[in-house]
């Protein structure tokens, strides 16, 4: 089992940066595919970006491809993302997601089998 620490979120304007952390306890988090995942109020959970667990491949939702950077640090069980260029409709709460088994680096948040409490990222126009 892996436990999933976000931080780094907050205010920023329109056009500004942010950069989230994820944290993960554990002695296997090399083994996990990891993903973002974010929750605007009313909506559904969606989809952010994936990185596969060598950090070789990563995949990202079209709203947010050429703005958001995935990345991840095996040897501090860290993940990250760089967040450029944000817009008001980035406000939301991020949460980062382990997936033990598929392999797969996937959109699907059935996929991911254990979560963080979530991260609150705020963007003001």
């Amino acid at each position: 089992q892996v436990q999933l620490v976000e931080s780094g979120g907050g205010l920023v304007q329109a056009g500004g940066s942010l950069r989230l952390s994820c944290a993960a306890s554990g002695r296997t988090f090399s083994s996990y595919i990891m993903a973002w995942f974010r929750q605007a109020p009313g909506k559904e959970r969606e989809f952010v970006a994936a990185i596969s667990r060598s950090g070789g491949t990563t995949r990202y939702a079209e709203s947010v491809e050429g703005r958001f950077t995935i990345s991840r640090t095996n040897a501090k069980n860290t993940m990250a993302l760089q967040m450029n260029s944000l817009k008001p409709e980035d406000t939301a709460v991020y949460y980062c997601a382990a997936d033990r088994d598929s392999g797969v680096v996937s959109p699907d948040r059935d996929r991911y089998d254990y979560w963080g409490q979530g991260t609150q990222v705020t963007v003001s126009s």
